[in-house]
């Protein structure tokens, strides 16, 4: 017998949505920098805040990424036979 793929969240992970979104503004924040360069920097005291916020959010939104791929959630088979059960009829 073939043993079946577990069923897992998927897209549906919060992890993944979580990453996906930190990260999107991490490039955001990366972009503004770009565009403005060092205008501002006297609100920041010389420190390029838009930089190292934009990395830190790609980093941590990798990660997140990383972590939803490498430990997914898996959805126990009895709840799935039981949705299709009662789509049949």
């Amino acid at each position: 017998m073939s043993e079946a793929r577990p069923h897992t969240a998927g897209a549906f992970d919060i992890r993944n949505v979580i990453g996906v979104l930190l990260s999107l503004y991490g490039v955001i924040l990366l972009v503004t920098r770009l565009v403005y360069g060092d205008e501002g920097g006297e609100n920041s005291e010389g420190v390029n805040a838009n930089l190292w916020a934009g990395l830190a959010l790609l980093v941590v939104g990798a990660a997140f990424v990383v972590w939803a791929r490498w430990r997914p959630v898996r959805v126990p088979e009895e709840s799935t036979s039981q949705e299709d059960a009662s789509h049949d009829g």
